[in-house]
């Protein structure tokens, strides 16, 4: 396994670590800073503050994580590649028109902990760990960077981001949004696939 893949996939499990520890504080009613969500789970203060600047995104994000089906409930019934690309990226749309206000709390907060200075990613990268894994299922004959491309085009395509810019910008109704994000996803993996 390359070096870069065993960082990200150790990343993953510390950011998760932190997550959990936030919750198991939620669910104690206790206070949750960013240094006792860690501390929960054994992780030191200064790697939290790498994941997590902000205590309010973390809360946000722990809430959020709960709400996430596991990749193989949101594939379910897809028959092939093209049907599980598609199903996560309406998922995730779905997901956000389900907890839109949610969401949005959350967006405003991974905004006021975004600097210039560090743009380190403060956010969960679910969906986009939903798209490596199904295309890792499937031989597509596509480069590393072509998969990396696609993988990005699809992640612009859904959730919160794409909620905000089929409503609140071009002023479609949800149903509208999902027929558009359908629509995209289709004409990406038309093309890509």
């Amino acid at each position: 396994m390359p070096k870069t893949k065993g960082r990200s996939a150790q990343r993953a499990r510390t950011r998760q670590a932190i997550l959990d520890g936030a919750r198991k504080l939620l669910s104690d009613g206790k206070p949750v800073t960013v240094a006792a969500a860690a501390a929960e789970t054994g992780i030191s203060k200064a790697t939290s503050y790498r994941y997590f600047s902000d205590a309010d995104l973390l809360v946000a994000e722990a809430v959020l994580d709960i709400a996430v089906k596991p990749y193989d409930a949101v594939i379910s019934g897809a028959p092939d590649l093209h049907g599980k690309l598609k199903a996560i990226c309406l998922y995730f749309l779905d997901l956000a028109l389900e907890n839109e206000p949610e969401f949005r709390q959350f967006l405003a907060a991974s905004m006021r902990a975004w600097s210039a200075e560090s743009r380190v990613a403060a956010r969960g990268g679910r969906r986009v760990a939903m798209f490596h894994r199904a295309l890792s299922e499937h031989d597509t004959g596509l480069s590393d960077d072509q998969k990396e491309t696609l993988v990005c085009a699809l992640s612009a395509s859904t959730g919160m981001e794409a909620l905000i810019a089929l409503i609140d910008v071009a002023g479609a109704s949800p149903a509208q949004a999902r027929d558009v994000v359908g629509f995209m996803v289709d004409a990406m993996l038309d093309r890509t696939l």
